[in-house]
């Protein structure tokens, strides 16, 4: 059974648009039953620049080890962060083999 849905408005930009979606309930704009999932392979992540103090010798080791794998020590440091979120993100039932 499916009602008639309201336009989505045309918006000047991105905060407007973001504004309008954060109040509005997408469902009276939207027939969700009718989405699809879609893949966006060029997307790309939205990056954040930060400080970051670490001790020099943290900074060397992380130099060498990235080295050796002939990578960049900041495109490193980004793989050994994502990977123990990833790590510390599981269950504790799968970490512990329950």
């Amino acid at each position: 059974m499916s009602t008639a849905k309201k336009r989505i408005p045309k918006f000047k930009d991105e905060k407007e648009e973001q504004l309008f979606w954060a109040k509005a309930d997408s469902t009276d704009y939207i027939d969700w039953s009718q989405a699809k999932p879609v893949k966006l392979p060029n997307l790309k992540p939205t990056l954040k620049t930060i400080s970051l103090r670490l001790p020099a010798v943290v900074i060397e080791d992380l130099k060498i080890l990235a080295n050796r794998q002939d990578v960049p020590y900041q495109s490193l440091l980004k793989l050994y962060l994502t990977e123990r979120i990833a790590q510390e993100r599981t269950p504790l039932k799968t970490k512990s083999g329950r």
